[in-house]
């Protein structure tokens, strides 16, 4: 399949994640022709995986909250919203066919919770209009000429193109396509990177092999988390988050991953409390477990007089010992004050984001690289993290239509004058 590289006629884009798609569509409905080019044998494969449980669309909370949940960036973020919101999100779901709910969380999802039906409208409704897909076409940077390359089952194939947007994914779940291979190629023409880690992801605290094999998926709910941040400043979060084999994981602990990881790049470590029973008082759980337990054992008695079921149970004796004093202040406390170490942050391969990537700084407002004109980043690729409950998809799709929209006045104003310049 080698030879001259082909001219393209109108803009690349490379990714068919969320951000990839959305570039295509926004540049498509503008008129101009699109080339979209995926690694895999089908676009959207994290999409599908992301919505196995229910796909989480976005988020209903009001702005500027929703913005604080990009932390760092969210004045960055926050741009892209101005432009394409969750009610603009919601309204575009809409318009495939797809209604939406706000579930008790404030989460919004699909009516019928799954991503299948949404992708196959979205990438039909993206042929239709004459989006030209590409699959199995892994880029591999560019030559030196220029030209794009990609490995294929064929061979290489090579183009040119005058506009090229890149929505490559971040460095999690690397078997969907997202493997940052990326990162390497645009450090090397000087494009500023921040290291790629591990976001919304688990944590390894060692348990005994009692409880890793016993507990291990079992769910805690409801939890509160007590931590120091990194600012020395107590903070607190109620949710749920569930035992693993290797230590924590959860929506609970997923939200404050970034806080957590921070710490133990710090400190070696992370301490974190978590109260067991957020209903009841000390004093009352003090009392509880003074009563009289009879012939019951000590596990049973805590579990009659306050209610923890045998995972919280089993968590307590993991931090007191097998034998824990019969001292009811002492339990009552560990119950309400629980404390875990956490080691270290999982692999980012197991992790459901990355944060890092192409720094925000390296790019303009329109999400085009500085030293690259003509070339613009989108989605997860870019340096910004967020917690699940929506607000993943939600930049990636405002970042797509971000970068489409630069890439498209960049398209009508430079198409004529060369290609899109690639690395030095």
């Amino acid at each position: 399949m080698s030879g001259p590289p082909h001219p393209l006629p109108g803009i690349a884009i490379i990714g068919g994640g969320p951000a990839g798609l959305m570039a295509a569509e926004t540049i498509r409905a503008a008129g101009l022709e699109v080339d979209l080019f995926e690694a895999k044998g089908s676009v959207g494969r994290k999409f599908l995986i992301a919505g196995k449980g229910g796909l989480n669309l976005t988020h209903s909370e009001p702005r500027p909250a929703f913005d604080a949940r990009y932390r760092e960036r969210a004045e960055q973020v926050g741009a892209w919203l101005d432009a394409f919101d969750a009610e603009a999100l919601r309204a575009w779901a809409q318009g495939l066919g797809i209604e939406t709910y706000v579930g008790s969380s404030g989460r919004v999802f699909p009516q019928d919770r799954k991503a299948a039906p949404l992708l196959r409208g979205w990438v039909r409704r993206l042929r239709e209009s004459g989006v030209r897909f590409h699959v199995q076409h892994r880029w591999q940077g560019w030559d030196e000429t220029g030209a794009l390359r990609f490995a294929t089952p064929e061979g290489e194939y090579r183009c040119h193109a005058d506009t090229l947007v890149l929505a490559l994914g971040g460095g999690s779940w690397p078997q969907l396509g997202s493997d940052a291979a990326w990162s390497a190629w645009l450090a090397a023409s000087g494009v500023e990177i921040a290291p790629l880690q591990a976001a919304n992801c688990g944590f390894d605290i060692g348990w005994s092999e009692h409880l890793a094999q016993r507990f291990a998926g079992a769910p805690l709910k409801p939890i509160v988390l007590h931590w120091q941040d990194r600012h020395g400043q107590p903070q607190c979060l109620q949710g749920e988050c569930v035992i693993s084999e290797y230590g924590l994981e959860g929506s609970a602990i997923y939200a404050i991953s970034a806080e957590l990881r921070h710490l133990i790049a710090r400190d070696g470590n992370a301490r974190l409390f978590l109260d067991l029973a957020p209903a009841r008082r000390l004093e009352n759980l003090i009392e509880a477990l003074a009563k009289p337990r009879g012939k019951r054992s000590l596990g049973e008695h805590i579990r009659r007089q306050t209610g923890l079921d045998a995972a919280k149970t089993a968590l307590l004796f993991e931090v007191l010992g097998k034998n824990p004093n019969n001292d009811p202040p002492q339990l009552a406390q560990t119950i309400k004050h629980l404390p875990l170490t956490l080691q270290n942050p999982r692999p980012m391969a197991e992790a459901i984001s990355s944060a890092g990537g192409v720094r925000l700084e390296a790019l303009n407002t329109h999400l085009m690289l500085n030293l690259h004109p003509g070339v613009f980043c989108a989605g997860e690729m870019l340096d910004w993290e967020a917690p699940t409950g929506g607000y993943l998809l939600q930049a990636c799709f405002a970042s797509g239509l971000i970068a489409a929209r630069g890439a498209i006045e960049w398209q009508s104003r430079h198409h004529s004058t060369g290609n899109a310049s690639p690395p030095a």
